[in-house]
């Protein structure tokens, strides 16, 4: 069990300082984009691991066939209709309602979604990217019902991470699994290209529990009007559309939010975020208690080891 003090003794020096009290502003990233040291086509073509360098982000097409999504499908509703769930820590309601809007930790809380966190179409091609063996940072199913699906607003996850979970340096990326059509109407994920090279300095201190609340709405975390204007203005604004099946990796540093969602149709997606085993949090860098587990792997840390599998009607079977 990793003690207050030791934590606290274990933690390296920060290069990415925020909510500190420092006015807002925007520095260089110090860490590289792509840590491997050469391309593996059997993962991911040269020509779009160049992409995901530059750009921060990429949207894969057709990973999942649709006997598989089904299945995550299925799996989706299975949650959403326990009670006991619903009712857990892990669940983040709707502002304004009792629409599940977030459910954490679902590699843990689902069979089905523990054994495809451990994909070698996913953790593979994570592992890859890191150059490092990797564990499950957080997980999550996104939910953004329709007609009253709030917005995400814009944020870095990894200055989130950082300031509040400790994550040292920018080694973490995350995987979506679209499960229904993300299109230009049901507030699909925006992303800021190129934004990822560099890193936003955010402005206040961070209030204590702050996760209670901002899973809900984030406040805090979040770029001044003019940062976010300047990295807009390099980089422009792309939403990452796709068909179910498909798949986004995006950096952990990429500026990114989402529009309401006052359409019928949900917009539902799968995350795993991937971390290096080497870039472990720490203790966090605001100085304060860390969050729950469910929202940051720290004590139950499990290397992943990808493994194919193929997908049965209504389960997974790994080869």
């Amino acid at each position: 069990m990793i003690t207050e003090n030791a934590a606290q003794s274990e933690q390296s020096e920060d290069f990415y300082q925020s909510r500190n009290g420092s006015k807002p502003k925007i520095i260089p990233r110090v860490d590289p984009v792509v840590y491997a040291q050469t391309a593996n086509p059997g993962l991911i073509a040269e020509d779009l691991q160049a992409r995901y360098e530059q750009q921060g982000f990429l949207v894969i097409d057709n990973v999942f066939n649709e006997r598989e999504v089904d299945c995550f499908k299925q799996e989706l509703k299975r949650l959403n209709d326990d009670e006991k769930i619903k009712a857990s820590a892990e669940a983040i309601t709707e502002l304004s309602s009792d629409e599940l809007r977030s459910l954490f930790k679902i590699h843990e809380v689902s069979p089905v979604f523990k054994r495809l966190a451990a994909d070698n179409r996913l953790a593979g091609l994570a592992q890859h990217l890191l150059n490092d063996r990797v564990y499950i940072h957080q997980s999550r199913l996104n939910y953004k019902p329709g007609f009253r699906g709030k917005e995400f607003y814009w944020h870095s996850d990894f200055e989130t991470w950082h300031v509040e979970d400790g994550m040292p340096r920018m080694r973490a990326l995350s995987m979506s699994i679209i499960l229904t059509e993300n299109d230009q109407h049901n507030g699909p994920l925006m992303l800021v290209p190129g934004s990822h090279k560099k890193f936003v300095v955010c402005e206040e201190e961070t209030p204590e529990n702050h996760y209670s609340v901002s899973l809900k709405k984030q406040e805090y975390g979040i770029p001044s009007d003019e940062c976010l204007a300047s990295l807009v203005a390099d980089g422009g604004i792309v939403s990452a559309n796709g068909k179910p099946g498909s798949v986004l990796i995006f950096d952990s540093n990429v500026m990114h939010g989402s529009n309401s969602n006052i359409t019928p149709w949900p917009r539902s997606n799968l995350f795993f975020v991937y971390n290096a085993i080497n870039n472990r949090v720490t203790w966090p860098f605001c100085g304060l208690l860390p969050r729950p587990e469910y929202l940051c792997s720290r004590k139950n840390i499990r290397v992943i080891e990808p493994r194919p599998f193929i997908a049965a009607a209504d389960q997974l079977i790994y080869a």
